[in-house]
């Protein structure tokens, strides 16, 4: 079953949702990892794409997810601050490119960003643009598209804005704003032509195959850059004591997602501290890109060590010459 799939899929045909899940059951999953793999090297060849973010807005969420230490509705030890120091942002966008990350984006706490910080850090991209070759990136919530187009003008190609979860269960972890707001956000970053990178966090309680339902919402929505992140249970938030996934459970929804999305770039992202152990299996099930350096409120990976892991793998990590999207 796994190989016929596999070949229509290559052939540019699509797996079901009833597919999905059956492979989801299979006892042999090596050979489910195998082919996502086999997938993955036909789809986006053996480039490994880089992206880096820098926490531009952090704390005082008036959002309630339940996973998020930002979130005002929770007691955590994070630091707390309106805007970073711009020089420092322009620093640090410098500092990736030079290491040889293909993108970086700024990332603010909030519903969405205000006009005026937008403005602030619109002023930083255009900056960043004309002093370094990085793709720029930028997560900032929900916005109209007057918002999008104006980070558009500023050099910013992709804009992030994650669905987190299947629609089925996102009313579980949030009631501040709803799955659908967020699909309106994707969709007018669409309308303007940018890229879009949008995935989700899996161990927060949800079924296998409302993270199948999640890998077919992202493919609906045509995403292009899908970063899975593992949750990783921060205390004062309401998942503290969340069980953790097994390395099965890990493995086998990064090569669904590659089934489900064949072309997409599946990422790598937050939680990787949590598969070390398995990161060489993940990276032969299905994965092509990877979020590097420090994350939001934790400390990442070192860059360094994650090109040469990368490259160890049998990826390349240079820059081509259109950046990988």
């Amino acid at each position: 079953m796994v190989n016929e799939i596999k070949n229509r899929i290559l052939a540019g045909g699509a797996i079901t949702n009833s597919e999905a899940i059956a492979l989801a059951q299979l006892k042999d999953k090596e050979e489910l990892y195998a082919a996502a793999d086999d997938i993955r090297k036909f789809f986006k060849g053996d480039h490994f794409d880089m992206c880096s973010i820098m926490n531009a807005k952090s704390g005082k969420c008036t959002q309630d997810c339940k996973w998020c230490s930002q979130s005002m509705f929770h007691k955590t030890d994070i630091e707390e601050y309106e805007l970073v120091d711009l020089k420092e942002a322009e620093a640090l966008a410098k500092e990736n490119a030079a290491k040889g990350v293909h993108k970086f984006s700024l990332v603010t706490s909030g519903r969405k960003i205000s006009k005026s910080n937008l403005t602030q850090l619109c002023g930083v991209y255009k900056k960043i643009q004309n002093d370094t070759p990085i793709h720029l990136c930028a997560s900032m919530g929900l916005l109209n598209k007057s918002d999008l187009m104006q980070l558009k003008e500023a050099g910013v190609k992709h804009y992030h804005c994650n669905i987190e979860t299947a629609p089925s269960f996102f009313p579980s972890l949030v009631t501040t704003h709803s799955i659908e707001e967020k699909m309106r956000t994707i969709r007018h970053a669409k309308e303007l032509g940018m890229g879009v990178c949008s995935g989700g966090i899996i161990g927060m309680g949800e079924s296998q195959e409302q993270r199948i339902e999640m890998a077919f919402a992202l493919k609906e929505l045509e995403i292009e850059s899908i970063p899975i992140n593992i949750l990783m249970p921060v205390e004062g938030t309401a998942m503290e004591g969340t069980a953790k996934l097994s390395d099965e459970e890990i493995l086998t929804a990064f090569a669904l997602f590659r089934f489900i999305n064949p072309s997409a770039n599946i990422r790598l992202a937050g939680g990787r501290s949590l598969i070390a152990h398995i990161q060489e299996k993940a990276l032969k099930a299905g994965v092509s890109a990877a979020l590097v350096g420090d994350y939001l409120t934790t400390v990442g990976t070192n860059i360094k060590q994650d090109k040469a892991a990368f490259e160890q793998a049998g990826f390349s990590v240079e820059k081509q010459s259109c950046c990988s999207k």
